[in-house]
């Protein structure tokens, strides 16, 4: 990692816990309006069809409104869990509104701002929601060590399109040339910023991916001993 002088971090599932704290707000929901549900079963069948309903999104496939509607329907039919459209779109609203309101970093998180924070100017792209994403990075703490935060609603595109990684940079006011890029999806992080032509480094905390020519990390404290 030569002449970098800007990173680039994703947010979800990268710095900010989405499984946690989605778990968190669902919990929430369900004791109140659901109470037969069982959250822990729920996650492990919403986790995938969640991620599958995302990876349409970022390449236009589905609206915003079907991703927040389609994750719930597929998660509860694949349950037999008999709910109406109207409550569906109930809970798809609430859990927008409580999942900023829970906080949980990945291990390290702070730690690590804190040491690149004095060497190197630090940003976000993400591909979230641009109010609940601004949501997240306050309430948890995050927002006073990042120079700019840069969204898909912003950009008009989502990673692993150039051109959020362009818009990005340009707000950031730097070059790829001295720029790397953090997150935990192949995809939409490290393919789209390596065919961009900027550097990037995988968060793969569960030990998943093995992506040959690509620094790959399991801890954020990791990023201490590379940059």
């Amino acid at each position: 990692m030569q002449n970098i002088t800007d990173i680039f971090f994703d947010l979800d599932h990268t710095l900010w816990d989405f499984d946690k704290n989605s778990i968190l707000a669902f919990d929430k929901i369900f004791k109140e309006h659901h109470p037969t549900i069982d959250t822990n079963a729920f996650i492990k069948i919403y986790a995938p069809i969640n991620q599958a309903c995302w990876k349409l999104y970022q390449v236009d496939k589905i609206t915003h409104e079907e991703l927040r509607y389609n994750r719930l329907r597929q998660s509860f039919d694949a349950m037999n869990y008999s709910i109406t459209d109207e409550a569906i779109h109930k809970i798809a609203h609430d859990y927008i509104e409580f999942l900023p309101d829970n906080n949980q970093l990945f291990e390290g998180a702070l730690e690590v701002l804190e040491y690149l924070f004095t060497k190197y100017r630090l940003h976000i792209i993400t591909n979230g929601f641009a109010e609940v994403q601004h949501k997240k990075i306050n309430n948890s703490g995050l927002g006073n060590y990042f120079k700019t935060v840069t969204n898909s609603e912003m950009a008009g595109v989502k990673k692993p399109h150039a051109s959020i990684f362009e818009f990005a940079l340009s707000l950031a006011k730097t070059n790829k040339q001295n720029a790397v890029m953090i997150g935990d999806c192949i995809d939409a992080d490290i393919r789209g910023a390596i065919e961009f032509g900027m550097q990037a480094i995988l968060f793969d905390e569960k030990e998943t991916h093995t992506l040959e020519g690509v620094i790959t990390i399991k801890h954020l404290l990791e990023l201490k001993n590379i940059l």
